[in-house]
């Protein structure tokens, strides 16, 4: 079953991913779209499965490993600032409105500030998608999103634990924050020192693919690791894409991921995201899916614009980050997960967020595009 799944969604996801580009949009907008046909909602033909899942996963963490792997450097640096605004900016106004929304729906104030947190996440797996086709990544632009995509995590991590600390979870705020430090300390550290010395070790082995295998462990064990430490897999993997892209064999690590990556991995992330949603019984709950959907794209759009426009970007550019940071995607459904299990969400009210959140993640690259395109022809008439 599990084989004849995969040929469907590989010949649907390129099919639908083609017709997108024709239409002038992303290739991802047609994965997302194909993936809700395919899935349990509409045809029926693909179920969500462990397998099917796992192979999500670890599409969505190679993904992010090119990403890091198309980082440069130097240009991250530069972007430091703008980053931090832009993470800042994509946490607040999210985080304030959706605890108002909370109060207004009458829910706890433990229970509006958790919307909150939920609504503040983001996850800019989508986006890098998006920014590689539109051949933004390695931009300023592109390098602020990732960069302020990694202080949006982490400090909406910390405020969720520090969140459920006080509604009488489990969690040691010290033990949460420390876990982190050591583990972007550690990532920052093994990167530097063991990971051209591990890839250079390993390409000596007299067996075939070598490099590409080291890689691919350093990927995997800096998503785990990141997992492990409460931080997302995916900054795990888009970290050691970097510590990667600093050596001799960042080239041949690209060419032969992003074949593995795209040939098959990636397509089945992108649709599964798809395939996951449940549709069943929102039309009781449609006019507060379209309120929440409104609140959460509009409060990252312009909150994230913000902070970029602060940091020194035109509007056009600053409304194309905004943008890249709306897609709440699997980062916000892991929180969302966490609410329903802590009874701070209701199955009502998680239901509704799921499908919110996937509004979210199906807007976000023709926003991208949109606004991306009208940056580039302000910059022509220019």
């Amino acid at each position: 079953m599990l084989i004849l799944q995969l040929a469907i969604i590989l010949v649907a996801a390129k099919i639908a991913g083609s017709i997108s580009v024709r239409l002038g949009q992303p290739s991802v907008l047609g994965k997302l779209l194909i993936g809700i046909v395919l899935g349990p909602s509409v045809l029926g033909l693909v179920t969500e499965t462990e397998t099917l899942a796992a192979f999500s996963q670890i599409g969505v963490i190679l993904l992010m490993f090119i990403a890091g792997l198309e980082t440069d450097l130097d240009e991250f640096k530069r972007t430091g600032k703008a980053a931090t605004f832009v993470g800042f900016g994509g946490i607040i106004a999210p985080l304030v409105l959706g605890y108002f929304a909370g109060m207004m729906m009458d829910l706890t104030s433990f229970q509006s500030w958790f919307l909150g947190l939920l609504l503040s996440a983001t996850s800019v797996s989508i986006s890098v998608q998006a920014l590689k086709e539109m051949n933004q990544l390695k931009s300023p632009e592109g390098t602020a999103i990732l960069g302020a995509a990694v202080i949006d995590d982490v400090v909406v991590i910390i405020a969720l634990a520090f969140l459920m600390s006080f509604a009488g979870g489990e969690v040691d705020l010290t033990i949460v924050i420390l876990k982190k430090v050591l583990f972007f300390a550690g990532a920052i550290l093994v990167g530097w020192k063991i990971v051209p010395w591990f890839l250079k070790k390993f390409a000596s082995l007299k067996v075939t693919e070598t490099v590409i295998s080291s890689a691919l462990i350093i990927c995997f064990v800096y998503a785990y690791l990141a997992e492990y430490t409460g931080v997302a897999a995916i900054i795990g993997a888009y970290i050691a894409g970097v510590a990667i892209s600093v050596t001799g064999y960042k080239h041949e690590v690209f060419e032969k991921v992003e074949t593995i990556s795209y040939s098959i991995f990636v397509p089945v992330f992108f649709t599964s995201i798809g395939i996951t949603a449940q549709f069943s019984g929102i039309m009781n709950h449609l006019a507060l899916i379209v309120l929440l959907s409104i609140l959460a794209i509009a409060t990252k759009l312009v909150g994230a614009a913000v902070g970029a426009k602060l940091a020194g970007f035109g509007w056009n550019s600053s409304f194309g980050i905004g943008a890249a940071m709306v897609s709440r995607g699997e980062v916000a459904l892991i929180i969302a997960a966490i609410g329903l299990e802590s009874k701070l969400l209701s199955q009502d009210l998680f239901a509704v967020l799921v499908v919110v959140i996937l509004v979210t993640t199906i807007v976000t690259p023709p926003m991208m595009k949109w606004f991306f395109k009208s940056n580039k022809q302000t910059k022509s008439a220019a």
